[in-house]
């Protein structure tokens, strides 16, 4: 095996720990609930506040990379996941165990963008769409797999393996990295830590994503609103103090180079956007037009089959199609897919299938697009801290999609004129697809050249 697949090797499978820390809990819920009462409310936080904790540590990652190594970070990262992992499943509260969430999804922001870094510093841009195809392989397969797993742990072992089964696999990763990861050549002068920027953007991270999750529960939108508000202000205030810093945590200032920036706002408006059509689809497919869970759940495999014939494509016509040729068919195909959900046809088997497979395909080939051509011109030096901005736009981008359109949906609710009422959904669907077009003059401004 060559040096560079060895780190790539590294870093797939520190992101498929990262995915499974993510989903494996999902289907053992309902046992955690009951050995130790949680609330459904407590029980949401499970997963919260492991994003939470990986969105506020990505930032730091670029900076002990550059103080410490990048091994060192990345080896370091995969224990702190096997320690959290290992505390979650011997947690005899509820409150112990989001403690010991926080301290996963604090060794998950170190991992990915770190491992991500190495991987893609490895490979020269034209190798780059090849890894890319199997990133994203990896990105569909680990959530489809491991709630089935993590269903078989709950019903025939405990739960508690759901937690402790993922820290023997992190440890062995971090074993491994220690003989394959090339040692780093660090400069001679250690980066002081940028303490107002860390400061400003762990309140951002924090309370972005958490504002938003209050928006959804109700009787907190005083809350929510306190919150978001926080974000914004302090978000701002990162903005001017980035900008006018010689060495920020996070350098916006990368972003002025037009495939970062237009990856990102890919990446916002159409995976994103998505995650939150796939939450509004599930109630409306059941609430209103009487399909089972079942049903509605097998409706991810014509997606998922549709996103791995896209992603293969993206890995051959990479380099004989522009980005923004591929860019504009997967945003003008997902939209097509959600809006098939918005017409009266939707309770037709045939349309569900097509919608399904449209937005599987578009999103896929927009996504695996952008994650190759976001780092095709950035500089070897400058990719650890393209990759933490890449991955903190990745994990908002979820969070936003899913809060607005959930929010959106319960306001026509509120407002619509019945139980049975199909509207406030299709208004749903129409403003998703709109959204999803919303990158279409940053991709009109890209050249060829780009």
């Amino acid at each position: 095996m060559s040096a560079r697949s060895r780190i790539a090797t590294l870093y797939l499978l520190g992101f498929a720990v990262d995915l499974a820390s993510m989903f494996i809990f999902n289907t053992a819920l309902p046992a955690l609930q009951r050995e130790l009462s949680a609330s459904v409310v407590q029980l949401a936080w499970v997963g919260t506040i492991y994003m939470l904790g990986l969105t506020v540590a990505i930032p730091l990652g670029s900076w002990l990379a550059r103080r410490i190594g990048e091994r060192r970070v990345f080896i370091a990262s995969l224990l702190i996941v096997a320690v959290g992992s290992f505390g979650g499943g011997m947690a005899t509260g509820i409150a112990t165990l989001l403690a010991w969430r926080l301290v996963q999804g604090l060794g998950g922001g170190l991992l990915v963008p770190v491992g991500q870094s190495m991987a893609y510093r490895a490979y020269p841009p034209e190798d780059r769409a090849h890894l890319t195809a199997v990133v994203m392989t990896v990105a569909l397969l680990v959530p489809a797999l491991s709630p089935a797993i993590g269903g078989i742990a709950a019903d025939h072992v405990s739960w508690r393996w759901v937690f402790i089964g993922v820290a023997p696999l992190a440890a062995a990763i971090a074993a491994l990295a220690l003989a394959w990861a090339p040692v780093d050549r660090l400069a001679e002068a250690k980066p002081a830590l940028d303490i107002a920027g860390f400061l400003l953007s762990a309140i951002t991270l924090f309370c972005l994503p958490l504002g938003l999750t209050l928006t959804s529960q109700a009787g907190r939108g005083v809350h929510a609103a306190i919150v978001l508000a926080l974000a914004i202000v302090a978000g701002a205030a990162y903005v001017r103090h980035a900008l006018r810093s010689r060495e920020p945590l996070l350098d916006l200032r990368l972003l002025s180079d037009p495939m970062l920036r237009t990856g990102s706002i890919i990446y916002l408006c159409v995976p994103g956007v998505f995650t939150g059509v796939n939450l509004i689809a599930s109630l409306y497919l059941q609430d209103r037009l009487g399909l089972t869970a079942t049903q509605t759940g097998m409706l991810m495999l014509p997606w998922a089959a549709a996103s791995c014939v896209a992603i293969m494509s993206t890995r051959r016509m990479f380099a004989s199609r522009s980005p923004r040729s591929l860019f504009l068919v997967g945003m003008t195909v997902t939209s097509a897919g959600v809006l098939l959900l918005a017409t009266p046809f939707a309770g037709m088997f045939t349309v569900r299938i097509a919608s399904f497979v449209l937005m599987g395909f578009g999103a896929s080939l927009c996504t695996s697009t952008a994650q190759t051509a976001a780092f095709t011109s950035v500089r070897t030096e400058r990719m650890a801290e393209a990759s933490a901005l890449w991955n903190i736009n990745r994990q908002l981008s979820f969070s936003l999609g899913a809060s607005v359109l959930g929010g959106l949906l319960g306001l026509f609710l509120a407002t619509s004129g019945g139980a049975d009422d199909a509207l406030p959904y299709r208004y749903c669907f129409v403003i998703a697809a709109v959204l999803i077009m919303f990158p279409l003059p940053f991709v009109l401004r890209l050249r060829r050249a780009d």
